[in-house]
């Protein structure tokens, strides 16, 4: 088998003689590496979620208002609101809400100089026919949302707060509204989201594959003296060259035990470990993948926690099917390392070995001791058990997974080795 820096001598060697023989002219591309350079837009791929598609999952968000005594829902800036509304917001001060009740036309509260983007945005979605009410900067957003309830019977109903709502607009509206009760939509919100449908999986495969290609890309580019911020820019600069907006934290040698790194300046060398860890987003949807390698020769020690891990990551993949209690898959992956000698329990692997993914990086449910939640077909988790020996170095793999009917899969191929984590000496 070639060595790594074989493979790169020799693919350099044939990629310069590709060149020379085509004829192509200088561009500015000559200044990336061509692992980068040669890289094709993926974004025709990706298909954008439809408007008939919001309003199915609205249905879906008031079948489940029903069965958790909800008169209605209030949404914010952020995920869940694009997820049911196509509307893409910021949070500020300024209050911006939707409100979603059970039976009753939704109502858009927003300040009067956003309006005119207001409409903008509604028009191409499900609520393209919504009332907006609309608030100068001296009034007071709360009362219009008070009033919006009350003209359509639910000053005295229970509303469902979107967790991420801030406080401050809440109890604002709570105090508008003194007879409204004010509960909680994560039943509602999780009990649409947590389940994917077979689009939002394909648009979560496509971001796991141009996230792989992205860092196979870099790490042939990688080259000593570079800093964790020289690759992190080829990381970026992949991702977007692949059509996506993406990258990774970059860890090198010790503070590659440390499994969300640290923003000490850190110089590549011949040996030294890498840990790399981020995703992009495709409409909305996220990937989360995490690579070890090394450059050069990996030492013993590396290449045998690299092989627990990879057990690890591969125990927890057969563990999840649906109907298992989450907390099962971090028990078989927690396992696995423990009886290899890195436990007890959180000593090395020192955290839970999945989250839920989806339009947010981390979302419900998790993959953690004491959620007895089962899972089901379409539920989606990062695998991504790790082992972190302080002052040393660190190794984490990470691929995003699916319940399937009989299963589980990952999304992208698991990485074989230190010294080829893209399976591409081989091939």
């Amino acid at each position: 088998m070639l060595s790594r820096r074989e493979f790169l001598a020799t693919s350099s060697l044939a990629a310069a003689g590709t060149a020379c023989t085509s004829g192509r002219a200088a561009t500015a591309d000559d200044n990336l590496a061509d692992s980068i350079a040669n890289l094709e837009s993926m974004s025709e791929l990706a298909t954008p979620i439809s408007a008939d598609e919001r309003r199915g999952r609205i249905e879906k968000a008031r079948r489940l208002m029903r069965a958790n005594s909800l008169s209605g829902m209030m949404l914010t800036g952020g995920t869940s609101l694009e997820y049911f509304t196509g509307v893409r917001w910021g949070l500020s001060e300024r209050l911006f809400a939707v409100i979603l009740p059970v039976s009753a036309q939704p109502f858009v509260v927003t300040p009067a100089f956003e309006e005119e983007r207001t409409r903008e945005q509604l028009a191409s979605g499900p609520l393209d026919s919504t009332e907006v009410l609309a608030w100068e900067e001296h009034e007071s957003p709360y009362r219009l949302v008070a009033g919006g309830l009350r003209a359509r019977g639910l000053s005295a109903g229970r509303l469902g707060i979107e967790e991420t709502v801030r406080f401050a607009f809440s109890d604002r509206v709570g105090t508008a509204a003194p007879a409204l009760t004010l509960a909680s939509a994560t039943p509602v919100t999780a009990g649409c989201r947590t389940v994917k449908d077979a689009h939002e999986l394909e648009l979560m495969r496509l971001a796991s594959t141009v996230t792989l290609k992205a860092y196979e890309a870099a790490y042939h580019a990688l080259d000593e003296g570079m800093t964790q911020n020289d690759f992190r820019n080829l990381v970026s600069t992949a991702h977007q060259r692949l059509g996506f907006a993406g990258g990774a934290g970059v860890q090198v040698g010790e503070f590659s035990a440390l499994p969300h790194g640290s923003v000490t300046p850190q110089v590549i060398r011949e040996g030294s470990i890498l840990l790399i860890d981020g995703g992009c987003g495709v409409e909305g949807y996220r990937s989360d993948i995490s690579r070890t390698f090394v450059l050069g020769r990996p030492s013993d020690k590396m290449k045998r926690v690299f092989e627990i891990e990879l057990e690890a990551q591969t125990a927890a993949l057969r563990a999840a099917r649906p109907g298992v209690e989450c907390q099962a898959v971090d028990a078989a992956a927690r396992r696995v390392i423990v009886d290899a000698g890195y436990g007890p329990d959180y000593t090395y692997f020192t955290h839970r070995v999945g989250h839920g993914m989806g339009m947010d990086g981390h979302e419900w449910p998790y993959l953690v001791r004491g959620n007895t939640l089962p899972l089901a077909p379409g539920m989606t988790f990062s695998d991504e058990p790790g082992i972190y020996l302080p002052g040393e170095f660190g190794v984490r793999l990470e691929d995003d997974m699916v319940i399937t009917e009989d299963g589980a899969e990952l999304m992208t191929p698991q990485s074989p080795s230190l010294e080829d984590p893209f399976g591409t000496v081989s091939a």
